[in-house]
């Protein structure tokens, strides 16, 4: 009896344990930390902050820190699962993200993308572009607060933005813990002759049905 029970002990010490419990499933496929995600998120009372360059001809000057306070919506829905190189298996959730000026409404931001999982290697992408004709690719370990960088060669842009805007490096720092959303990133840039980290930071709620 005492061998038996060292044996089922020995044998849960070298099953691996998944990180996440069994609800993050959906449609039999394993979300991971993704899975808390699906659904309609909307900004905080405090609202988020964005620092950019600014453009020529603006109060700041061109180059210029430029501090714009926003409230956005973001939306995450299930996508396909894929398989890469027959070797890597990913899900993934496609994103919405809009974000308004807080000072008269307008929309200055509008982002589509995947957040991918690969559960073998508990890994998590964000894949975006924005139409500034640039793509960006970032990747981290997964889990409910992660750190995402910039892939090795994970931008893609216009000839023109690489000439004049081009980015750099890209750093997102994503924290979920129940219905709030919590994310701080900035972005490397190179422009007006020099080097801008454009950052924004913003706190997000899920919506309720």
């Amino acid at each position: 009896m005492k061998l038996a029970t060292t044996l089922a002990l020995t044998s849960l010490a070298l099953t691996p344990m998944s990180s996440y419990a069994a609800h993050t499933v959906i449609n039999g496929l394993d979300f991971g930390p993704l899975a808390q995600l699906v659904g309609t998120w909307k900004t905080a009372e405090t609202g988020g902050v964005d620092m950019s360059p600014a453009q020529a001809g603006t109060p700041q000057g061109k180059g210029a820190p430029a501090v714009t306070p926003f409230y956005e919506v973001m939306t995450f829905e299930v996508a396909a699962d894929a398989v890469n190189a027959s070797k890597q298996t990913l899900v993934a959730l496609y994103y919405k993200q809009e974000v308004f000026r807080k000072k008269d409404d307008s929309k200055f931001h509008d982002q589509r993308g995947y957040f991918i999982y690969d559960q073998e290697n508990q890994i998590v992408y964000n894949s975006f572009c924005v139409p500034r004709t640039t793509c960006v690719t970032a990747e981290g370990p997964a889990g409910n607060n992660m750190t995402l960088k910039m892939s090795g060669r994970g931008v893609a842009e216009s000839n023109f933005m690489t000439e004049n805007a081009s980015t750099t490096d890209f750093t997102m720092n994503l924290n979920i813990e129940g219905d709030k959303l919590t994310y701080s990133q900035s972005t490397m840039l190179k422009i007006y002759s020099g080097v801008f980290a454009h950052t924004d930071a913003s706190v997000l709620e899920r919506v309720k049905d």
